[in-house]
């Protein structure tokens, strides 16, 4: 068994953890947005995550302009995740700062996820 520095409450809602070595990363109801691209592809926009450390921050042309950036890594076995929002040059991305980016290839979601699905097949009441 791993030991991580935070265990989400996997009871209430799904959780998003490291696909590398399982650590817990955000849970469910931190989630902003799935409209994010990262540098290696689609990537969540979170108002908090666990477990993770924080690299220097540094100013980056992003898709929406100019911001302060920090990279972030898993906490336990260090692989880049994404990175932090320090500060958003452009008043209409001030929404960003202090969020997280993590990239779809480096989580996977985890533990209780309740499935909300629709069967495809119609209805059939019994007629007689």
């Amino acid at each position: 068994m791993k030991t991580f520095q935070t265990y989400l409450n996997t009871l209430c809602s799904g959780t998003y953890s490291c696909i590398h070595c399982r650590a817990h990363l955000a849970d469910h109801s931190d989630l902003i947005s799935k409209s994010f691209q990262g540098s290696r592809g689609r990537a969540y926009l979170f108002n908090a995550v666990v477990n993770v450390s924080c690299g220097p921050s540094e100013q980056r042309y992003l898709l929406t302009g100019l911001h302060s950036v920090s990279d972030i890594f898993c906490g336990c076995c260090k692989v880049p995740l994404g990175w932090k929002y320090e500060h958003a040059y452009e008043l209409s991305q001030r929404y960003k700062e202090g969020k997280y980016i993590i990239e779809l290839a480096h989580m996977i979601k985890d533990n209780n996820w309740i499935s909300n699905q629709v069967s495809d097949r119609p209805f059939k009441a019994d007629v007689k």
